[in-house]
């Protein structure tokens, strides 16, 4: 599949990760994030997704530990009608813990092609429809944390 991409301002080029079947994605820009305070980490590309297809952009596993930053939403979805020519993708983030100071203000940086989210492209949801019922007559599997915990 080809999906066209627009750069913005000399962005750092992506491609797919070897491990995995995510695509890591890179700050465009400087951002100093102060500690307890969010940020929209704009991330130097625009996608034209195919009709059909959504992206689910998230945090990588050591977004936290190496920024003390977290995604605002947890995980982000762009849809198939984000696909203007200055869409540029953005992460939003939180800072929950400081990893530097700047003029006695504690915070992080997050500099111009550090890698700190993912993304993958997925097929939508097809059209569904609700049948409400009374039951299902199945076997209860036992509750929500019914696997274990090991």
């Amino acid at each position: 599949m080809k999906i066209r991409i627009k750069y913005f301002e000399e962005a750092t080029k992506l491609k797919k990760i070897e491990k995995g079947n995510w695509i890591d994605v890179y700050a465009n820009k400087d951002v100093f994030v102060k500690t307890n305070e969010r940020a929209m980490i704009p991330l130097g590309f625009a996608l034209e997704l195919p009709q059909g297809w959504e992206a689910h952009l998230a945090p990588r596993s050591s977004t936290f530990k190496t920024w003390g930053i977290i995604q605002t939403n947890s995980i982000g979805v762009v849809d198939d009608t984000y696909i203007g020519d200055d869409d540029q993708w953005h992460m939003p983030v939180y800072c929950l813990q400081g990893k530097h100071t700047e003029d006695g203000i504690e915070g992080t940086w997050v500099r111009k092609g550090d890698k700190i989210g993912q993304f993958r492209i997925m097929e939508v949801m097809p059209e569904i429809e609700f049948d409400e019922v009374e039951t299902f007559g199945n076997a209860n599997r036992g509750g929500f944390g019914s696997t274990g915990t090991k």
